[in-house]
């Protein structure tokens, strides 16, 4: 009986510190992801400019924007880009898993059209998940997704706008978790190229209704293709700079309700094992009782 007390307070003690190491990972999480909020609400009203701007510009440039590479449409779509935005590291729940089920649903669908798939992942957990699968990884970016900055975005936009000019795939997508809350995150799957079936080139969402359109006039100066020329690069990189820094919101709003919830759990069993244990001292002790009795009523 006093062995199988040890061991129930060797338990007790192990989970004790799991709990704490939960904790104090929960407490990093939550202050990590304050400053990843905090780098999204800086980015918005960028990344807005940017997608005005080229809005604008695709309009003014009329027929002659369908002359730029990545405004123009492939032909034949027979080859897909997909680049997955995960994390470096685990503990975060589901937020690794579903974009790379995500991602192969999306693959899937793609493979029974006929077409090939080309993959790019961010992040050690997508690409070694990938080539678990048997999938070749034609980009890998890892290293960053704690703190993305706008250079790992632009190394990854260089890349995926090469691929596309040179003909080597036909369309791009991206799929990573967008930000809602620290309890949700939303799985979000956007068309980066060919630009002229992105968000950027349709319609304002963002006006309401009763918001007038404007229509002021703007002199281009050089013409509107040349700045057009410009600015669909920079829209590329920043769609993709956001999506590294949803996704890093994301992971940490997902680790911090994860080790939440394991310290919950953690405290659950530990009070378990603590009725357990004091069940087998009462136990003890009743029988040490019991043998005292037996041993006095023996002597009488």
């Amino acid at each position: 009986m006093a062995q199988n007390q040890r061991d129930v307070k060797n338990r007790i003690s192990s989970i004790s510190n799991i709990q704490k190491i939960t904790r104090a990972m929960e407490m990093v999480a939550a202050a990590r992801l304050r400053r990843a909020e905090q780098r999204i609400t800086a980015l918005r009203p960028y990344a807005e400019a940017i997608r005005r701007m080229t809005r604008q510009a695709a309009q003014a440039a009329g027929a002659e924007a369908t002359r730029l590479p990545l405004l123009a449409e492939h032909a034949d779509e027979r080859r897909v880009a997909l680049l997955l935005v995960t994390g470096d590291r685990g503990l975060a729940g589901a937020f690794n898993s579903q974009i790379v089920r995500a991602g192969v649903r999306t693959a899937a669908e793609y493979e029974s059209q006929g077409r090939e798939m080309t993959w790019y992942a961010s992040g050690r957990r997508g690409v070694s998940s990938l080539q678990f699968r048997g999938r070749e990884v034609t980009g890998a970016y890892t290293g960053f997704t704690d703190r993305p900055a706008f250079a790992d975005a632009r190394g990854i936009a260089d890349d995926l706008i090469a691929a596309y000019s040179d003909d080597k795939v036909d369309r791009v997508e991206v799929i990573y978790n967008g930000y809602v809350s620290p309890l949700t995150q939303i799985v979000r799957r956007e068309t980066l190229l060919p630009l002229a079936q992105a968000e950027v080139l349709g319609a304002e969402s963002e006006r309401s209704a009763d918001e007038p359109a404007s229509h002021a006039l703007v002199d281009y100066e050089p013409d509107p293709e040349a700045i057009l020329r410009q600015l669909i690069p920079d829209y590329v990189e920043i769609s993709i700079y956001r999506a590294l820094l949803e996704s890093t919101a994301s992971e940490h709003g997902a680790r911090m309700t994860a080790m939440r919830n394991a310290s919950e759990n953690a405290g659950e069993i530990i009070t378990d094992l603590t009725l357990e244990m004091n069940r087998a001292r009462q136990a003890e002790i009743t029988q040490e009782i019991m043998e005292v009795v037996a041993g006095a009523e023996g002597v009488s």
